[in-house]
């Protein structure tokens, strides 16, 4: 089985929850990028070792927040060696909106993906996007390059909708199975 480690920052809760639930699908450790978007050593050490990383970020104004970012920036360390180069990478994004300019987050987790050398994983989940579906429904939200997820802003993290959820367990064993058959 491949090592797979989902790095994220979640800022209400929300995106923890839905870190929680790719983890488990994937098998996967969590890091969590703290309120001043670091990480410890050791994380960066088990982020070096894995073989899989998936990112996560709420969507804020349209992007990622600082401290992811911050975090990013920070992985420049590994790019200049180019340790990261042939890893497995995914993400995620979380927004109250169920559109919210979620797109442009995963872009960028994309992107940070590809600078380090990375192959990504798309969502590999059809949509639902039939009259019968309902939020209830992998994908109701129609991503293809990453996860897209949403919650309201006036509601807790055991409001996520199941489908959503779904989808998150889905994705998290999709990028641990590629993973897997490119490094195992």
């Amino acid at each position: 089985m491949a090592k797979t480690v989902v790095v994220y920052f979640s800022g209400y809760g929300h995106t923890k929850r839905i870190a929680e639930v790719v983890a488990e699908g994937a098998g996967a450790d969590t890091i969590v990028i703290n309120e001043q978007g670091e990480i410890s050593d050791a994380d960066f050490a088990a982020l070096g070792a894995a073989d899989a990383i998936i990112f996560g970020a709420p969507t804020y104004m349209g992007g990622a927040p600082w401290q992811f970012k911050k975090f990013a920036d920070a992985t420049s360390k590994a790019w200049f060696t180019g340790a990261w180069s042939g890893k497995v990478f995914g993400g995620f994004t979380m927004s109250a909106s169920l559109n919210g300019d979620k797109q442009v987050t995963l872009i960028y987790l994309q992107t940070l993906a590809s600078q380090h050398g990375g192959i990504w994983v798309s969502l590999g989940q059809a949509p639902a996007n039939a009259s019968a579906s309902s939020r209830a429904d992998a994908n109701s939200l129609g991503g293809s390059v990453g996860l897209l997820t949403q919650c309201p802003s006036d509601a807790g993290a055991d409001a996520i909708p199941a489908g959503d959820l779904e989808s998150a367990r889905l994705y998290g064993a999709r990028v641990s199975q590629i993973a897997a058959k490119l490094h195992g």
